[in-house]
């Protein structure tokens, strides 16, 4: 007659998991321990079964660490220092062309609509066109030979330097590239002919010249103030800025050291620092 098998409890079921996990099915001492007990007797003794020396196939279980990056709760330890905004109102930073050609283009657009009766004041359209066409002309001849101004960054604590400590030539300097000028080809023309010597011996091309992208005022780590130039020359090298770092020195002293500094890409920095130590 058929052999009824004997329903499976939780101990059972356990043993027999912990059996074909391990490969004990087969062993003898497995055997002599699977026989009626209590519950709580045979899971105990299935555990010492799998974890004791008798294993046939030992079964090594692997653990795998999954890695991530850290996530750094600590502040960033470089603190910017505060700036001071460049929003002082001054004739300088207004263009002249675009004032003469917006009042121009103003009275001739009024002139001609009273001329023809489209606008009121027929009797002054005469005067109107008179003044208004020179005006818009000459207006058109200094948009087109202006020179904007570059951006100047100003740290407030090379602010608080500036009069005292900065000498005539630098704040000459700071306020001729910060406004507009006009028939000039670059800023600080004058200054980069003399030293880079454009098409003479031992000079650079014309067409190398290097350009002023911006200036910088900051006080260094022995409390200077110091007027950093950044120029953008893709056809330089830092080498023909450091041959002619005297140069720089004695054409924008007296009182002030010139020193060369790689930026990013193409720019490189002239700083221009005060001799003047703080009291």
């Amino acid at each position: 007659m058929p052999i009824k098998s004997p329903p499976l409890t939780a101990a059972s079921s356990f043993t027999v998991l912990c059996s074909h996990r391990f490969g004990l099915c087969n062993h003898p001492h497995f055997l002599s321990l699977n026989r009626p007990s209590s519950a709580n007797a045979l899971t105990r003794q299935s555990f010492f079964a799998c974890d004791g020396p008798l294993l046939a196939k030992p079964y090594v279980q692997r653990h795998v660490f999954v890695t991530r990056a850290a996530e750094s709760t600590q502040p960033s330890a470089a603190v910017d220092k505060p700036t001071v905004p460049d929003d002082e109102f001054t004739l300088a930073k207004v263009s002249f062309g675009v004032i003469g050609l917006s009042v121009g283009l103003s009275l001739l657009s009024y002139g001609f609509g009273a001329y023809f009766n489209i606008l009121p004041g027929s009797e002054w359209s005469a005067i109107m066109l008179t003044y208004g066409f020179p005006l818009a002309i000459i207006g058109m001849a200094l948009k087109y030979a202006e020179l904007k101004p570059v951006p100047c960054l100003t740290y407030a604590d090379a602010q608080m330097l500036r009069e005292k400590y900065a000498t005539p030539i630098l704040k000459q300097v700071r306020n001729d590239v910060t406004r507009y000028r006009y028939g000039d080809e670059q800023h600080l023309e004058e200054a980069l002919k003399r030293i880079f010597q454009y098409g003479q011996g031992g000079g650079i091309p014309r067409r190398s010249a290097p350009v002023l992208q911006m200036i910088r005022e900051e006080v260094t780590e022995d409390g200077k103030y110091c007027l950093v130039m950044v120029f953008e020359a893709k056809a330089l090298q830092l080498s023909d800025f450091e041959q002619r770092q005297a140069k720089f020195t004695s054409f924008f002293g007296p009182g002030i050291t010139a020193e060369v500094v790689k930026g990013e890409k193409d720019l490189y920095e002239v700083r221009l620092i005060s001799n003047t130590i703080l009291e």
